[in-house]
């Protein structure tokens, strides 16, 4: 398969403190590949190098184009998407007003009404919404109302940090439903980053495990989940 993002070599640190040591992985174009690990291996920062909005080093390759010395903004406007944990929703804003934000940088409106419509489709609870204040929503419908900002972008890769974390467990199997559709259906590429590695690797096809800024295991996601001894080494389940 194409490798739609490789990275090698990737070291990160925030100050004098290192975080990453080394990481190399490739993401396969159209694949869910889960970035699994404890509180403090790295996951996050993995993510937030990818979009340059942390010290690093290293190559990173999206699509036969260099992200190294490329700004955040112009990493958004190759097709990444980056829905970080938190949520990030602009909380005095609308629901609609932040859809429409997550097409800022586009310039067709008709495809952006078009790509509105299709997010109300996936997440009929934000189409109820659409007036209201985003910071009204609760934790799922927030976490749904990031999930549609980024595609908004009509991204090739999505990253998503923690989209499990703070909700209740029958919300959390109807968003990872969803992501699967939307990766079945839209062929977004994504990067999931979940402590809840049952679910996580449910979704995927290809699962890394990082322990302390390093990978230590990779393989197909049916491998690691079904490989009792790897889960009570690596992911404590």
């Amino acid at each position: 398969m194409t490798a739609l993002l490789e990275v090698n070599d990737l070291r990160a640190q925030y100050g004098a403190v290192r975080v990453l040591h080394g990481m190399s992985f490739a993401l396969n174009e159209g694949d869910v590949t889960a970035l699994l690990g404890s509180n403090g291996a790295g996951k996050t920062t993995t993510l937030r190098a990818i979009c340059n909005s942390v010290s690093h080093t290293g190559d990173m390759v999206f699509d036969g184009i260099a992200l190294r010395g490329k700004s955040t903004e112009a990493i958004v406007k190759l097709g990444i998407a980056h829905v970080p944990q938190g949520r990030g929703t602009f909380t005095k804003l609308t629901v609609e007003e932040n859809l429409q934000l997550g097409a800022m940088v586009r310039r067709n409106r008709p495809d952006i009404v078009s790509d509105m419509d299709r997010m109300y489709g996936y997440f009929p609870k934000l189409k109820e919404r659409r007036t209201q204040q985003a910071g009204t929503l609760s934790g799922g419908e927030q976490q749904m109302l990031a999930v549609a900002r980024a595609l908004m972008l009509r991204p090739r890769l999505m990253l998503l940090d923690e989209p499990s974390f703070g909700l209740a467990p029958l919300i959390v199997q109807s968003l990872f439903d969803i992501l699967r559709k939307i990766n079945v259906e839209e062929r977004v590429t994504v990067l999931v980053v979940e402590q809840n590695a049952n679910l996580a690797l449910q979704i995927s096809s290809r699962a890394y495990v990082v322990e302390t800024g390093c990978i230590v295991l990779s393989g197909n996601a049916s491998e690691i989940a079904s490989n009792e001894a790897i889960r009570k080494s690596y992911l404590g389940c």
